[in-house]
């Protein structure tokens, strides 16, 4: 499969899901009981960090019980983590940042891919590979909206997914940018809602979020 079709299922996934959870794991059952807060909520895709031991293990238990949810294999650094997500069945690849090995061995991924990258320089390297579809990270701290507005002149082509900082505060803002397809987000996760079981706090924050982009799309 090319790069372009790839590309554009990562386009569709993306506009489709509108706000992106971004979720880091300590155990199966943790991962099962915020992904289904999340799906309560009305947020149908996550991006699952491979930052703990569990990561992997919740992300192939979450696919086969809840089939509902697309799930982007995150932080994912070398060849092992793509390999080792696609095992697992992560729906698509998402990368913090894409030092030039990193880019070559996502373009031979077989899932559609959004490889991270903070400046104008990395895009048009990610651009030259075929990625169209991008990860702006961190996104408050490289400018945010100003940088966003700033990337869509020169580099009209790219779509992006600003994570990092955006809070349910500002997620509309994003969501606004012609170029933006989707943000990422942890506030509807905080670690003590997690910690002390919280699960209905993080379903009725999916359920604003979900907002968010029905307003930002005009389908609310």
């Amino acid at each position: 499969m090319t790069i372009e079709i790839l590309q554009s299922r990562a386009e569709q996934l993306l506009r489709d899901a509108g706000i992106l959870p971004v979720i880091t794991v300590d155990s199966v059952d943790q991962g099962r009981r915020i992904a289904g807060a999340l799906l309560d909520g009305g947020l149908t895709a996550l991006e699952l960090t491979l930052r703990t031991p569990a990561a992997l293990d919740t992300l192939a238990a979450l696919k086969k019980d809840l089939p509902d949810i697309v799930i982007g294999a995150g932080t994912v650094l070398d060849e092992t983590h793509i390999r080792q997500s696609i095992d697992a069945g992560a729906d698509f690849l998402v990368t913090p940042g894409t030092p030039p090995a990193l880019a070559q061995a996502l373009a031979r991924a077989p899932i559609p891919v959004v490889p991270g990258g903070a400046t104008p320089t990395e895009f048009m390297a990610l651009l030259a590979q075929g990625f169209r579809c991008c990860k702006l990270f961190p996104a408050s701290a490289v400018g945010g909206l100003s940088m966003l507005k700033g990337l869509a002149g020169p580099l009209g082509g790219l779509k992006l997914c600003p994570t990092g900082g955006i809070t349910e505060a500002n997620a509309g803002e994003f969501l606004a940018q012609p170029n933006v397809l989707c943000i990422g987000g942890s506030w509807m996760v905080p670690k003590d809602w997690l910690a002390a079981g919280e699960w209905d706090k993080v379903r009725e924050s999916a359920a604003k979020a979900a907002a968010i982009v029905a307003d930002a799309r005009g389908t609310g």
